[in-house]
């Protein structure tokens, strides 16, 4: 099956970092991203969405650094349904993001020494449960594929048995 979210808005509070027992940070942010629409007698109406997102590994840390509330950014990810029991001992569930990949969206100035469309997918942002050591991926520095050049055949019409 395909679990794909993407969504732009911005944060509604301050980033708040913790390591794992595994050493592999995780952030939890909050964004809140909006929808304006036409309504039947012609004004203008606004719908808000407010969502809970993880982000892990390196991209956890760098979202702590340069993030703030207020913050645009672009987070693609999964949604996932997490599920615990209260201190009174109901069952809760409900639904967030698990961010594969960061944009900031913001201007140098705005997000504290971030910069304008940075994108942060190409570090590991994937949880490492049970992991020793927090490790780190670095960007992709492979050359761009070029697909190989067929050599052309001088082949006789004549030549072919069909």
């Amino acid at each position: 099956m395909y679990n794909k979210v993407i969504l732009v808005g911005n944060l509604t509070r301050d980033v708040e970092l913790r390591y794992l027992p595994s050493g592999s940070a995780l952030a939890k942010i909050g964004i809140a991203t909006n929808r304006r629409f036409k309504k039947q007698d012609g004004s203008q109406g606004d719908e808000v969405c407010f969502v809970d997102v993880n982000l892990f590994g390196r991209t956890a840390e760098i979202a702590n650094q340069y993030l703030k509330k207020g913050s645009k950014i672009l987070i693609e990810g999964r949604l996932v349904l997490e599920s615990w029991t209260d201190q009174s001992g109901q069952k809760r569930s409900k639904h967030s993001v698990t961010a594969e990949s960061l944009q900031m969206l913001d201007s140098k100035g705005a997000s504290q020494g971030g910069y304008e469309g940075e994108d942060y997918s190409s570090y590991d942002s994937t949880p490492s449960y049970g992991a020793t050591s927090s490790a780190k991926s670095a960007p992709n520095t492979q050359a761009p594929y070029k697909e190989p050049q067929i050599p052309e055949i001088n082949i006789d019409d004549d030549e072919i048995p069909f």
